[in-house]
């Protein structure tokens, strides 16, 4: 848990950064009015404020916003966490995506000091919710993201001659329930390519949920509920139970679903519909619920008792 210390932007490039009360974070952008802002993986930098107070102890006389920082937090070390660790301060949900930076061309902190912080402790990060941050806010270290991968099973799509619409509606709902996709791929309605995918995505420790898109239906060319359960060790039939169970309150053609879910390993595999509206209909009913399940199968909590 950090404290913000100072909130800064600089509305032109080249110009040392200031300090504001507050500002509005953009989604996949960064800080509205900030310079650095724009679709790049260093939206919004960080810095320790221990390691500012450090520095200015041997004599430097910088302000917030001199090293080039968006964000001042006191009570993290931002340069001992993983790339990939998440940070949440009020809506706002940053992913840190770079620690330090190679500095070309020296700032005059460096002229006068002979080094400067930020290349070893600051870190970079993407906005992957919005909001509002102000001076004094509290910010939390969000626990690592579970990584998810999408397969989709498409023989048209596989060739390019069909539009895949299914994974991005997957991909979407996934990183709202803050899930990292990693991975996202069409193949064809082969059994023996499917089940390699999966088998390969399990035991290379490559994604803790991997979601199937299309091939499971009464189609003769519909092989995912097959690839799947070569694959998995154990069944967890109740996932596609529930699913069937839900989409019949929506069509009685649900039932002519042949969607399979199991564990390999430490993933979770789950076949989901090939219609985009389908696969949000399913993964908005399954995924509150599968969190806790995700929890169990990662070790991170244990099973509940009533």
């Amino acid at each position: 848990m950090g404290k913000v210390i100072a909130v800064c932007i600089s509305e032109k490039k080249g110009t040392q950064k200031h300090a504001v009360p507050s500002a509005k974070f953009l989604p996949d952008w960064g800080i509205e009015n900030d310079a650095h802002a724009g679709k790049w993986h260093r939206q919004v930098s960080l810095l320790s404020h221990d390691k500012v107070e450090a520095f200015r102890a041997r004599g430097a006389e910088v302000a917030s916003g001199a090293f080039g920082e968006n964000l001042v937090v006191e009570g993290i070390d931002f340069a001992a966490l993983p790339v990939g660790t998440r940070f949440r301060c009020n809506d706002v949900l940053l992913e840190l995506t770079q620690i330090g930076k190679e500095c070309h061309s020296h700032c005059e902190i460096f002229k006068k000091m002979g080094e400067c912080i930020m290349p070893t402790q600051g870190v970079f990060t993407r906005v992957l919710k919005g909001g509002e941050i102000a001076e004094g806010d509290e910010l939390v270290i969000l626990p690592p993201a579970l990584r998810a991968a999408v397969v989709t099973a498409s023989d048209s799509g596989y060739v390019g001659q069909r539009e895949d619409l299914s994974t991005p509606a997957a991909v979407e709902l996934l990183e709202a329930a803050g899930y990292r996709v990693v991975h996202t791929v069409i193949l064809p309605d082969d059994r023996a390519m499917l089940g390699a995918e999966l088998k390969r995505l399990c035991d290379g420790d490559l994604a803790d949920l991997i979601l199937t898109t299309g091939g499971t239906g009464f189609s003769r060319t519909d092989c995912t509920p097959e690839a799947t359960m070569d694959v998995v060790e154990r069944p967890a039939p109740g996932i596609a139970e529930a699913m069937r169970l839900n989409s019949m309150k929506i069509t009685p053609r649900a039932m002519l679903s042949r969607a399979a879910a199991g564990i390999r390993r430490q993933a979770l595999i789950v076949n989901l519909p090939g219609s985009p509206k389908a696969v949000r209909e399913c993964l908005e009913y399954i995924l509150p619920p599968l969190s806790h399940g995700m929890d169990i199968l990662k070790g991170t909590t244990g099973n509940c008792a009533r």
